[in-house]
């Protein structure tokens, strides 16, 4: 078998940049997951793909037929929509888990508290309302913060520590949690995602990339 991969405007250390991720959508266009390029080619294969957009991310040629001696070939788009049930207000809509890669992905790297561009081990998550004090572990209730601004605040509101907050938390939907989770995505992924994502999404503030 051979494969001819379009290269990936985005590679991320550690991940064989050769083979970008595939979006999915529902037969709406409503955004779904990523996927491998093997199995896409399962839905070649299947003939489950209801339409394609985006340019041609990757070809695979496979055997020959023995009748005709042409060789079998999958071209798929880097966007494909999926044959099935929507997932219009069912998938959608439900949120995203939490962790720390993707949460200082959607505060852009910002300490919420000094507003410095902070990297790596300096970042931590901040809880708005402390544990102590009833809050919980939830995207609308966490922040990123810098170790100095986090230690300051210690187990305290922003309003008791005498610390405003210059951004407020919300809940990413799937369209810019399907952004935050991948760092090989293709510009036309990129673009296409980025019409679903919600208005208050600081991806719409320059320089997100």
């Amino acid at each position: 078998m051979s494969i001819m991969l379009r290269s990936n405007e985005n590679p991320s250390a550690g991940v064989d940049v050769r083979f970008p991720l595939i979006l999915t959508l529902d037969a709406n266009g409503t955004p779904h997951r990523w996927i491998t390029w093997q199995h896409a080619c399962f839905y070649y294969t299947k003939d489950q793909i209801a339409w394609t957009a985006g340019a041609e991310a990757f070809s695979v040629l496979g055997g020959y037929n023995r009748v005709s001696g042409e060789r079998s070939r999958i071209v798929s788009n880097s966007i494909i929509a999926i044959k099935g049930r929507p997932l219009a207000g069912r998938g959608f809509g439900q949120v995203p888990p939490l962790n720390n890669r993707e949460l200082f992905q959607r505060d852009r790297f910002l300490c919420a508290y000094c507003g410095t561009l902070v990297h790596g081990a300096k970042l931590t998550r901040d809880h708005v309302v402390p544990f102590s004090r009833g809050g919980r572990d939830v995207w609308m209730n966490v922040v990123t913060a810098c170790r100095p601004c986090n230690e300051r605040k210690s187990d305290r509101t922003p309003d008791q520590a005498h610390m405003e907050l210059r951004y407020l938390p919300y809940v990413p939907n799937r369209a810019e949690y399907l952004i935050l989770t991948n760092r090989r995505i293709l510009a036309d992924q990129m673009e296409f995602l980025e019409q679903h994502v919600s208005v208050q999404s600081r991806l719409h503030a320059r320089g997100v990339r």
